[in-house]
């Protein structure tokens, strides 16, 4: 593979990122030259790195860095890359207070985080992780913290509105990718939220005061513009407030489509059992051996933790953001090897940014070497009308094997779909079903799950 310098790398002046032959490195410019060395002798890149909050990374000497290069890095690699708009609410949070605890340290030690953009953060397992080395600089005593609204904007205000008005507000974070506007939040916001010190003052009289400068610059043009000043321990203060402010944020209680899904199924225990342990056989009989599971309307993990439970990197996928949360604080946690994310896969995360080149789709940062759909096609085929042929070719899109359970009609799951709508679905039977899947499979194994009137079969992509 070419060297190849990455389509979202362009902003920072002080270095990029490229790929070579598949590997992520670094590059770090004349102009990033000070900031790096800072970091590297100030002692803070080795707590970091030891407390597991910022990649590491080695020195290398690599051809593919661009002549003049100060120096080429390679970083420590990520496993699955994710974006904010995909995260529950407590991964937002978590990334949250991941950045303010990094602030707080880098300031101990003299330097200061130049932005907080939740995209330098990424998710290893369920450990959020700084993945930005040249996001430090010298502090200047006295300066403002120049990251502050960004932080407000990526952070905060979608926290604040998925707790105040609904969870469906952290989808603002996929509309615009510089955050949630600091007015749009505070329109949108009840009254009530005016009444918590932090929101008042990191929302709204930050927004009242944004508005009162924004014409500050072209006032000043011709003139020396004089910095406001903020005292190394009045900034210290700020990042204490908005630390305590995020805490102080809660999940909201609401109730979701899918959040007690395991508690109503129509599985018996032991129809249960039999399911986990045929999918488990499945999982072995895949050919190779996947590395990478991913699992489609994952729910609370509860199978997806069969492929991470032998060291496979899995990604759980689920629409629903209660049962994604859920998953971080329970499945994903106890078994390792997983990133539970909110993802809806007929209207998946789309290639966007500068160019749509920013952003990878879904589609882009697969395929998986197996993607697991269980007790899903029935939501997707009746629920959301998609075509038998569609949803293989979807399928197709997204993995090398596909393990997938059918439901067809009699099943109480299928008859709750149809209880309130016309059934317009003549061909949702297995024989259409599996004659889809030909166009772009060949069929595995397939075994019926006892005491069920369901189906699981492993296929390959031709």
């Amino acid at each position: 593979m070419a060297t190849q310098r990455h389509p979202s790398s362009f902003r920072d002046p002080a270095g990029h990122i490229f790929v070579d032959a598949g590997t992520i490195y670094r590059q770090i410019n004349e102009a990033g030259r000070a900031d790096y060395d800072n970091l590297m002798e100030s002692g803070l890149y080795d707590e970091l790195v030891k407390d597991g909050l910022l990649v590491s990374h080695k020195e290398v000497s690599n051809p593919a860095g661009d002549k003049g290069a100060y120096k080429v890095i390679k970083p420590q690699q990520i496993p699955f890359i994710s974006y904010p708009y995909e995260w529950s609410f407590s991964q937002l949070k978590d990334a949250a207070l991941l950045t303010l605890d990094i602030q707080k340290r880098a300031l101990a030690r003299g330097l200061i985080l130049k932005d907080a953009s939740a995209y330098n953060v990424q998710f290893i397992g369920t450990q959020p992780i700084l993945i930005d080395s040249l996001s430090f600089k010298k502090y200047e005593p006295g300066e403002a913290w120049e990251g502050y609204r960004q932080f407000c904007e990526h952070f905060l205000a979608p926290l604040a509105l998925a707790q105040y008005t609904s969870l469906q507000a952290l989808r603002l974070l996929r509309v615009d990718l510089e955050g949630v506007p600091l007015d749009l939040a505070c329109s949108l916001l009840p009254k009530k939220a005016k009444l918590k010190y932090g929101l008042l003052t990191h929302l709204y009289l930050h927004n009242s005061s944004q508005k009162k400068h924004q014409n500050d610059g072209a006032e000043q043009a011709g003139r020396a513009v004089k910095q406001r000043q903020v005292s190394t321990f009045a900034l210290n203060g700020i990042v204490s407030s908005l630390e305590n402010t995020i805490k102080s944020l809660k999940l909201p209680g609401e109730k979701t489509e899918w959040g007690d899904y395991y508690t109503f199924t129509n599985y018996s225990d032991k129809a249960f059992k039999q399911k986990r342990k045929l999918v488990k056989e499945l999982l072995d009989a895949a050919s190779p051996k996947p590395k990478t599971v991913w699992d489609l309307g994952a729910n609370n993990g509860e199978f997806s933790s069969l492929a991470a439970e032998q060291g496979i990197q899995t990604i759980a996928f689920d629409i629903d953001p209660i049962a994604v949360d859920r998953n971080y604080h329970t499945t994903a946690r106890q078994t390792g090897h997983m990133l539970p994310l909110i993802q809806d896969v007929v209207n998946p995360s789309p290639a966007t940014g500068l160019m749509n080149r920013e952003r990878d789709s879904l589609e882009q940062r697969g395929p998986a070497d197996v993607v697991m759909a269980l007790a899903l096609i029935h939501h997707l085929a009746i629920g959301r009308n998609l075509p038998l042929p569609q949803l293989a070719e979807l399928l197709a899109s997204l993995g090398k094997q596909v393990i997938i359970e059918f439901v067809p009609k009699g099943d109480s799951k299928v008859d709750i779909l149809l209880a309130s709508r016309r059934d317009v679905f003549p061909d949702y039977d297995e024989s259409h079903f599996e004659a889809a899947m030909s166009e772009y499979f060949k069929l595995t194994k397939r075994v019926a799950i006892p005491g069920t009137k369901r189906t699981l079969y492993l296929f390959k992509r031709k």
